[in-house]
């Protein structure tokens, strides 16, 4: 077991309804007093993002790396699961070295804007290394992004992240690099440490039989299953009349799973298209590809949150977790409601104790610990740092 000294990471949170007080309570919570290495926001769309980056800036001092994005709410030791507030993690002392990088996806493909921020961590010389994706959730082509990566980094170093969301239904997400807010944006943060770090992936969900084969699609649009009109399938199977029965809110979320040598891969279908008799899912869903409807009771999502967590810090390698980044599906919160979520974090909480955590609720998940792969949906990313 390793042991590095003087370093320390931070959560904090604040519910103010003004963004320069809001921003700069919970940053001043997650320093405690310490200088900053990095300094991760995640906040709100009803925020004046400009000021309340600001007021981070203020506090953080010059040569902290500011990253972060709006959300879906948010997720925190300091504040539990919460929405229309300021999150705030951050890390700092010896034995870390963070470095950061944004791309506009619209300047380039999905692919390419995922390979210009991999560059960050080239040259890294810490033992350990995790590169963080923090991307706009309304660009489409996650898996695009996360393959990008990829490309420049291979299999050596793990991906995590989350897809940037938007509280206010306003259909347009930000992501925040050094002073500045963006739209339409991938943010790189290359983390490289001294200690062990650990990625965890859960998210509680289990097949329902039979399987079924994406005998007809196109990227995240499934034509047939099994020879049949897709749509029509799903009606069956469900016992609905209509599309608009089947895609009737959060609590009545549809997953498919993708069989993956670590588990399903999900993607949310979340639409129907009543002449054609397709449907709509977050994500690709390649043709002939083998897949599952997805269901989940509340204590096994509970669960997969334990699950994420207790993954993570097996992966610190014996080491005492330091602090955990984490990044939970918007879904997962809808599904959940506010007991449930509240159920979650008290869940996490009995995995890493009083250890600090925060994130956010996102619009996807990004985990690649093997393979070219990492888009993910209902699911809790978590990483662990020692």
């Amino acid at each position: 077991m390793q042991t590095v000294t003087g370093r320390w990471f931070g959560a904090g949170h604040s519910t103010a309804p003004d963004s320069a007080k809001a921003g700069a309570e919970a940053v001043v919570a997650a320093l405690d007093g310490r200088t900053p290495k990095a300094v991760f926001v995640f906040c709100s769309t009803g925020h004046d993002l400009t000021a309340l980056l600001a007021a981070v800036r203020a506090e953080a001092g010059p040569d902290a790396e500011i990253v972060g994005c709006t959300t879906l709410g948010e997720l925190s030791s300091a504040g539990g699961a919460a929405l229309g507030s300021v999150a705030v993690t951050a890390l700092g002392g010896d034995g870390f070295t963070v470095r950061t990088r944004a791309a506009q996806v619209g300047a380039h493909s999905h692919r390419e804007a995922g390979a210009d921020v991999a560059a960050a961590m080239i040259g890294m010389d810490r033992p350990h290394t995790a590169l963080m994706l923090l991307c706009d959730g309304l660009t489409g082509d996650p898996h695009e992004i996360v393959r990008g990566a990829y490309s420049v980094l291979g299999a050596a170093v793990p991906l995590v992240g989350g897809f940037s969301g938007d509280d206010h239904g306003s259909r347009r997400s930000f992501q925040f690099h050094d002073d500045a807010v963006l739209s339409g944006a991938v943010v790189g943060v290359a983390l490289g440490s001294d200690a062990p770090l650990g990625v965890g992936i859960a998210h509680g969900w289990h097949r329902t039989e039979p399987a079924m084969v994406a005998t007809r699609s196109d990227g995240g649009r499934i034509f047939e299953l099994d020879g049949e009109p897709a749509l029509d399938v799903l009606l069956r199977r469900r016992g609905a009349a209509t599309a608009a029965d089947l895609f009737a809110g959060d609590a009545a979320l549809l997953a498919l799973g993708l069989s993956r040598r670590s588990g399903e891969d999900i993607r949310v279908l979340h639409g129907g298209d009543e002449d054609d008799r397709s449907i709509f899912a977050s994500a690709p869903v390649p043709q002939e590809a083998v897949c599952w409807l997805m269901d989940s009771e509340y204590q096994a999502m509970i669960g997969g949150a334990a699950q994420s967590c207790a993954e993570a810090v097996a992966g610190l390698g014996g080491a005492a977790p330091l602090g955990v980044f984490t990044f939970d599906c918007g879904g997962r919160r809808g599904v959940l409601g506010p007991d449930g979520t509240r159920e979650e974090t008290a869940a996490i909480r009995g995995v890493v104790g009083e250890v600090p955590f925060g994130g956010f609720y996102t619009m996807g998940e990004i985990a690649r610990v093997r393979g070219s792969s990492g888009a993910h949906a209902l699911t809790l990313v978590t990483l662990a740092l020692a």
